[in-house]
């Protein structure tokens, strides 16, 4: 069996893995380390997984948190993955980081996100960087294999404007300088440590936009878009909370080059994305929403064809804690320990 540890595991990033590690046929957990709750089981924090996990929680000294493993992940805040990757490398685990740490090859690159989240600009493993892989294996399958030692996790609005904009950006059927994503995201995007503003009754029946400024994941969704592109591209990105638990919701926008039906494009997406597995192309007539992808490691990509005003529309939908975040880890742990991409995801979502 493949031994996994998990660092930061009383979060909802750390919890998350920690459910679909559960039920993996190939896996089986040999640590969870977290700060707090340590000597807990992490079914006495998070009480659905009696029975399904009863593993005690230990410290990062831990003896037990310091055995080798096959397989890391790192549930972290930025910053944390930097200090701590190393050190699991030397033992010969692979790592899949879910912060920033690890998304960006260049320390230039990295400083810019970290401005925007007002971390040092200094990356404390830079040696590191040039190693890391980007973990969106719609778009870096080929990069991501069995030579691959570290993971760099994408952000979750990253993940819904990249697989609803990519085919987009590769075919060239947009202006480059038109590209708006308007993003909504459930709470749960925060985190699990709560602040003033994201109790209940300041979320209940509230929706708002926020990092106006400058949203961090923008770095990375002009990065890859350029890439695709083959020139460099600008968005227009507006970041929104509302009152839901879990789920993305990103409408995308850009003025088409040329005129084009709704088939033809969906012909390209589905071009575009082959055989990938979690990525599932609809038209315009269909209803879907959060709800069909919650709880899954799908992602939902619904084109339509505004024809009035010559404007594409992509309607993306994903739960930002599963491909937005546990799930592409998974994902990228199965690729890169030779193991089928959707072996432990063989399942629909919930309903209702």
């Amino acid at each position: 069996m493949i031994k996994a540890k998990v660092v930061g595991a009383c979060g909802y990033g750390g919890v998350g893995i920690t459910e679909l590690l559960t039920t993996h046929p190939e896996v089986e957990i040999n640590a969870l380390v977290n700060l707090h709750n340590v000597g807990s089981s992490i079914s006495d924090v998070y009480p659905h997984l009696k029975g399904f996990c009863d593993l005690t929680i230990v410290g990062h000294d831990d003896p037990k948190a310091q055995e080798p493993v096959d397989v890391v992940f790192m549930a972290t805040p930025d910053g944390v993955g930097m200090t701590l990757a190393q050190n699991e490398l030397d033992k010969g685990a692979k790592v899949i980081d879910y912060s920033g740490d690890f998304r960006f090859n260049t320390t230039e690159a990295y400083a810019d996100y970290a401005g925007r989240i007002g971390k040092p600009l200094e990356h404390l493993a830079p040696t590191l960087l040039p190693k890391a892989v980007y973990g969106l294996p719609e778009l870096h399958r080929d990069a991501i294999n069995s030579n691959t030692e570290l993971v760099g996790n994408p952000g979750c609005f990253a993940v819904s404007c990249l697989l609803g904009l990519a085919p987009t950006a590769k075919a060239g059927l947009v202006l480059p300088d038109s590209i708006i994503c308007d993003c909504k995201t459930g709470v749960s995007g925060a985190g699990k440590t709560p602040s003033p503003t994201f109790h209940y009754p300041a979320r209940y029946e509230n929706m708002n936009a926020y990092k106006l400024a400058g949203h961090q994941h923008v770095c990375e969704v002009e990065r890859e878009l350029g890439i695709l592109a083959g020139e460099e591209l600008k968005v227009t990105f507006t970041s929104q909370v509302v009152p839901l638990c879990r789920g993305i919701m990103s409408t995308l926008y850009g003025t088409l080059n040329n005129k084009i039906s709704e088939d033809d494009i969906i012909d390209i997406y589905k071009e575009f994305y082959g055989d990938n597995s979690f990525v599932r192309i609809y038209s315009s007539d269909t209803t879907v929403g959060t709800q069909q992808v919650r709880g899954t490691n799908y992602c939902n990509v619904v084109i339509s064809v505004d024809e009035r005003t010559s404007r594409l529309r992509v309607v993306s939908y994903i739960d930002n804690l599963m491909k937005g975040q546990a799930g592409s880890a998974m994902q990228n742990m199965n690729i890169i320990l030779g193991l089928p991409e959707k072996t432990g995801f063989d399942r629909p979502g919930m309903h209702p």
